[in-house]
């Protein structure tokens, strides 16, 4: 199970790295997910952008481990109503001109399987 968790943990981090770069080659596409009286939507994008490589590599070392575990859980918790602002209101994927109403609506369901992912793949071996 160590093995497994420990891949988990490397795939999830990578993901999320990769994340945080495409805020910065799709940015005004993720700007889109965030409503109109939002101000600031680019900075927004950004800073979210950088906030998931920290994150990402705060995952990858074993001493932050398992605050970065929560601190991500928390950070795609607050980012979840974008996604179900983009779902609501059939925005598209950033780097998509349009997206299928229903992909829209399983992205979102995805966010609690992702906040669950991280908690477990952060836990330290000694918890289990």
């Amino acid at each position: 199970m160590k093995i497994a968790r420990q891949i988990g943990l490397y795939v999830f981090a990578t993901a999320l790295f990769y994340a945080g770069i495409t805020h910065f080659m799709y940015d005004h596409g993720f700007a889109q997910m965030l409503p109109s009286w939002v101000p600031l939507k680019l900075i927004i994008v950004y800073v979210t952008g950088i906030t998931e490589w920290l994150l990402a590599l705060l995952l990858v070392f074993p001493q932050t481990r398992r605050a970065a575990g929560f601190a991500t859980a928390a950070f795609l918790f607050i980012v979840w109503p974008a996604n179900f602002y983009a779902a609501i209101y059939g925005i598209p994927a950033p780097w998509s001109e349009e997206t299928n109403q229903t992909a829209l609506w399983i992205r979102l369901l995805f966010q609690p399987l992702l906040i669950w992912w991280v908690l477990v793949v952060s836990k330290d071996s000694k918890e289990v």
